[in-house]
C-alpha cells in the first residue's frame, strides 16, 4: 500500500470522498483538479485548465471531465458521476476499488469481472492531460466508451446553455478537435489506439457544485458533449487518451506517458509530498517564472512570491528557479512597489510590505548559498531604489515618519497581508504603522547596510529601531502593539509581531523576543499554524465558513495560517536552539495527517481557528508549503 490511499470504503461513501480533492499542474501553467472520485465539486474543477491569454490573463476550463463506460456483453456500465438537482448521476463511484497517488492519481474499478485502472498525467512543459486506461482483467470481449464535457469558460465563471457554441468538430489523428467559441485554443482530443468517435452533441444542464452553493456563488453548470469516443480493449493493454492545446501524435502517447511518469518525484512520504507541491507552484511561460499563490483559484501574487520562494526552491538546491522568480518580479517593480496581484497592465499594486519582503527573499538566498555576489550584481540597485521611494514617499499615503518609522494607508484600502475587504471596507483596517511593516523596514535597512557599507543606511537604521521599542513595545503586556495611528495603539494580539522575532535583523532584545513567543505559543498557536486573532478577543471568529461576506470577516480573526509557523519556529529556534528542535519538529510531523485530507498530498491555504482546525479555503497554498520545507531546513540545520 502506498503513503497516500483510500480503499473502496472510504471511496463510496461520498460525504468523506468528495471532501478530498486532487491538484495537479505543469510548468506552463495548466492544471488538472477534482475530488478523489472525480466528480467536480468546485467550479475551478476540470481535466484540462489552462491559461488562455489571447483572451484574458486569467486561466479556462476547457476539458471539465469525462464519463467512462464498460461495454460487454451488450451491457454498459458508467463510470462517471455528476452532481444533479436532488441526486448524483450515474453513480460510478461505486464500481472504484481503490485510489493510489503513487506517484500519480490512480482509479480501479472493478464491474463484475472487470477490472479497469485509470491513471492521470500532465504534460510537463506543454498543455495537455493524458489519461491512461489499462485493462488488468476481462473474461469478455470489453470495450470502453469516453465522452468529454467541455466548458470552454473562465475558471471564475460558469456555462450555461447557448445558441452561440459551434458544434462543429475536425478530425484529428485518432480524434476530433473542438472549438466551441472564436479566440478560444481548439481542444484536441484524441488516443493512442484507432477508435470510432460517434458525433452525438447534447447539453448536460444543471450539473451542481456543491462547494459553490456552500460558499454562496452560482453552483449550477451546464456542460456539452459533442459525442464519445469508443474502441476495444484486451486484456493486459493500454490506451492513452489525450486532451491537449496542440496536436498530439498517437504513435507516441505511450512513450510520452511513460517519459513523464518517469519524471515525477514518487509521493512515498511526507516530504516528498512536499516537495511535489513545491514544484506545482512554478511557473514558466513566455520566457517569465511565477509563482502561483495556491490552487485552484489563485494567481501571481507578489507578498506570496518572496514568502514562498525560498521555502519552494532553495532547500531543493534550485538557486535558478529562484533567481528566475526573482528577476520576473524585478521586470514589475514600477517605483519603489512590486504587484500585489498580477504583472504587467493586469496588476495591482496595492502591497506596503511585498518590496519589504524582497529584501527578506533574497537574505535568504544568501543564507542557503552564501552568494551575495550575485544578489549585489543582480538587485542592488533595485533594493536602493526601493528604499528612497519609500523614504520620499509613494502611492497610498506609504512615507516615512520624522522617527524613522513606515506609515501607510488610505480609506477602503488594505495594504498589508490581512488584506480582506468587503461591503464595508477592509476587514481589518490598519491604516497608520503596522508592526511587521515596520520590522521589515528595519531588516531591508540594515541588510542594505551590511551590502553596502552605507552609514546614512546605518544610522537610519539605528533610529528606527530605537522608534520601533519606544512605539511597539509595553513592558507590562510583554508583546508589541500590532499597529498604531497617531495617538491610538491596537493591542490586540495577532500574529504579525511574531515577524519581528524572526527576521535577520531584529529591533528586540532576546528577552522581548522571548515575551513574545511565550505570547504567541500561549494564545495562537495551533497544530496547523497561528491564529490571526487570540481567542480571548471579542472579535475571534473560530470557524471560516459561509457567503463570501462572512468568510471575510473570519479571514483574519482568528483563522489559522500555516505560513506563520515558519517564522515562529525560526525566532523558537534561534531562541533555544537544539533544545528547542523536539518542539518544532512535533509541529512539523503534525502535518502529516493533512496528506489525506482536503488537498490531497498538500497543504490548504487556512485552516479553522478551533479544533479541530479543518482546512479550509485554496486546496494548496504556496507559502503553506514553502515555510514547511523551510522549516525542515532550519530543524536540520539545528
Amino acid at each position: 500500500m502506498s503513503y497516500i490511499h483510500f480503499d473502496k470504503t472510504q471511496l463510496i461513501n461520498l460525504n468523506y470522498s468528495l471532501d478530498r480533492e486532487i491538484i495537479r499542474t505543469n510548468r506552463g501553467g495548466s492544471y488538472t483538479s477534482t475530488t478523489i472520485i472525480g466528480c467536480n465539486t468546485r467550479k475551478y474543477h476540470g481535466l484540462l485548465v489552462s491559461p488562455q491569454p489571447q483572451i484574458d490573463s486569467q486561466l479556462h476550463v476547457l476539458l471539465s471531465t469525462v464519463h467512462e463506460t464498460v461495454i460487454q456483453r451488450g451491457a454498459s456500465f458508467n463510470l462517471g458521476i455528476n452532481k444533479y438537482p436532488g441526486n448524483y448521476s450515474p453513480r460510478g463511484h461505486k464500481y472504484l476499488e481503490d485510489f493510489d497517488s503513487e506517484p500519480i492519481p490512480k482509479l480501479t474499478y472493478r464491474v463484475g469481472g472487470v477490472v479497469l485502472q485509470k491513471e492521470l498525467i500532465l504534460d510537463t512543459n506543454r498543455d495537455r492531460v493524458m489519461i491512461r486506461y489499462t485493462l488488468l482483467d476481462a473474461h469478455s470481449p470489453t470495450k470502453i466508451r469516453i465522452s468529454p464535457f467541455l466548458a470552454f469558460r473562465g475558471y471564475h465563471s460558469l456555462s450555461k446553455e447557448n445558441g452561440d457554441i459551434n458544434k462543429d468538430f475536425q478530425k484529428a489523428p485518432n480524434g476530433a478537435i473542438f472549438q466551441l467559441y472564436p479566440n478560444y485554443s481548439p481542444l484536441f482530443l484524441q488516443l493512442s489506439k484507432k477508435n470510432h468517435f460517434e458525433s452525438n452533441p447534447n447539453w448536460y444542464n444543471n450539473i451542481e457544485y456543491i462547494l459553490e452553493r456552500e460558499r454562496g456563488y452560482d453552483y449550477q453548470e451546464d456542460l456539452f458533449v459533442p459525442g464519445f469516443f469508443e474502441f476495444d480493449i484486451e486484456k493486459g493493454e493500454s490506451v492513452i487518451f489525450s486532451a491537449g492545446l496542440t496536436e498530439a501524435d498517437p504513435s507516441t502517447r505511450q512513450r510520452a506517458f511513460e517519459k513523464e511518469l518517469a519524471r515525477r518525484i514518487p509521493r512515498s512520504n511526507f516530504e516528498n509530498c512536499l516537495k511535489n507541491s513545491a514544484g506545482q507552484f512554478i511557473q514558466k511561460r513566455e520566457g517569465k517564472t511565477h509563482v502561483i499563490a495556491g490552487y485552484p483559484w489563485f494567481g501571481w501574487w507578489g507578498r506570496d512570491t518572496f514568502i514562498a520562494s525560498p521555502g519552494l526552491t532553495l532547500p531543493n538546491g534550485d538557486k535558478d528557479t529562484f533567481l528566475e522568480i526573482m528577476d520576473t518580479m524585478v521586470a514589475d517593480l514600477h517605483g519603489p512597489l512590486f504587484p500585489n496581484v498580477g504583472s504587467g497592465v493586469m496588476r495591482n499594486m496595492n502591497s506596503m510590505d511585498a518590496p519589504l519582503w524582497f529584501f527578506w527573499s533574497l537574505q535568504q538566498y544568501i543564507a542557503f548559498t552564501g552568494d551575495s555576489k550575485t544578489v549585489k550584481k543582480k538587485y542592488l540597485e533595485k533594493m536602493k531604489g526601493i528604499i528612497e521611494g519609500y523614504k520620499a514617499g509613494t502611492d497610498y499615503n506609504i512615507h516615512m515618519l520624522e522617527n524613522g518609522l513606515m506609515f501607510g494607508g488610505e480609506e477602503g484600502i488594505a495594504l498589508t497581508w490581512m488584506d480582506a475587504v468587503n461591503s464595508d471596507g477592509p476587514v481589518t483596517p490598519r491604516i497608520g504603522c503596522p508592526v511587521e511593516i515596520n520590522a521589515l523596514w528595519y531588516n531591508a535597512l540594515s541588510f542594505y547596510h551590511e551590502l553596502t557599507g552605507d552609514k546614512e543606511i546605518e544610522d537610519l537604521a539605528l533610529k528606527v529601531k530605537t522608534s520601533f521599542i519606544e512605539e511597539f513595545w509595553d513592558e507590562k503586556k510583554g508583546y508589541l502593539a500590532d499597529f498604531f495611528n497617531n495617538e491610538y495603539k491596537d493591542w490586540s494580539i495577532r500574529p504579525n509581531m511574531v515577524i519581528a522575532t524572526s527576521l535577520p535583523y531584529s529591533a528586540l532584545e532576546e528577552s522581548q523576543m522571548d515575551s513574545v513567543l511565550e505570547i504567541v505559543k500561549s494564545k495562537l498557536l495551533t497544530p496547523r499554524g497561528l491564529r490571526s486573532l487570540s481567542p480571548d478577543d471579542p472579535g475571534y471568529k473560530g470557524y471560516y465558513f459561509g457567503n463570501q461576506y462572512t468568510r471575510d470577516i473570519a479571514y483574519h480573526n482568528g483563522t489559522v495560517w500555516a505560513w506563520l509557523l515558519g517564522h515562529f519556529s525560526e525566532a523558537y529556534l534561534k531562541l533555544h536552539g537544539k533544545s528547542g528542535k523536539n518542539f518544532i519538529e512535533k509541529i512539523i510531523k503534525g502535518f502529516d495527517s493533512v496528506m489525506t485530507q482536503y488537498g490531497v498530498g498538500t497543504v490548504a491555504e487556512i485552516f479553522d481557528g478551533d479544533p479541530p482546525h479543518r482546512a479550509k479555503g485554496a486546496i494548496s497554498q504556496a507559502w503553506s508549503i514553502g515555510e514547511l520545507l523551510r522549516m525542515m531546513y532550519l530543524v536540520n540545520k539545528v
